[in-house]
């Protein structure tokens, strides 16, 4: 990707994925009310400009929405699940302020995310098989050594039951005969 535009480093998965404000499941929707000028509002456009593609990348179902330049205060609303709405007041905050006050409210803990984390990574563990949507394999026979699945490739003849059922008749109708 080039590195055009104002403050290109926006875009990049660094910087993306450094934001530290993931949503609680019960939020669905957050608007973002603020003007283009004056000084009440320049914590608001730096949260926009800087924190609001974090929120974005960190939060994919939540849907954002911004207001350009239609309030004369600037503050940011949060629609949730039960039909609840969260009205944050930003005049007068740096974006940092806001992050943080937002993170407080709405976020997850961080024993949350490590909880979370951690299911994951006992889902993503390379001794479970199952669906691939939950597990890296979805058989053992994807593992290297192992026999492959009898439905994508036969058996050795020798390793199949009737192969051994005919054997050990065999073995017993020779030694019946002796």
């Amino acid at each position: 990707m080039p590195m055009k535009g104002r403050f290109p480093i926006r875009r990049t998965l660094q910087y993306l994925s450094q934001g530290d404000v993931v949503f609680k499941s019960l939020v669905r929707v957050m608007t973002v009310n603020y003007n283009t000028f004056g000084e009440l509002g320049e914590g608001a456009r730096k949260f926009v400009f800087f924190n609001i593609p974090q929120i974005q990348y960190k939060n994919p179902g939540v849907q954002i929405v911004m207001f350009k330049n239609m309030t004369p205060s600037p503050f940011i609303k949060f629609y949730l699940d039960s039909g609840e709405q969260v009205l944050v007041d930003v005049e007068e905050k740096t974006n940092k302020e806001i992050v943080q006050h937002i993170k407080k409210i709405l976020g997850k803990s961080e024993e949350t995310l490590e909880k979370e984390a951690q299911e994951k990574m006992k889902l993503r563990h390379p001794a479970t098989f199952g669906h691939k949507r939950y597990h890296m394999r979805e058989c053992m026979c994807e593992i290297k050594g192992q026999i492959p699945c009898p439905g994508k490739v036969a058996l050795p003849k020798e390793m199949t039951g009737k192969y051994k059922a005919a054997m050990k008749e065999n073995a017993a109708s020779e030694a019946s005969s002796m």
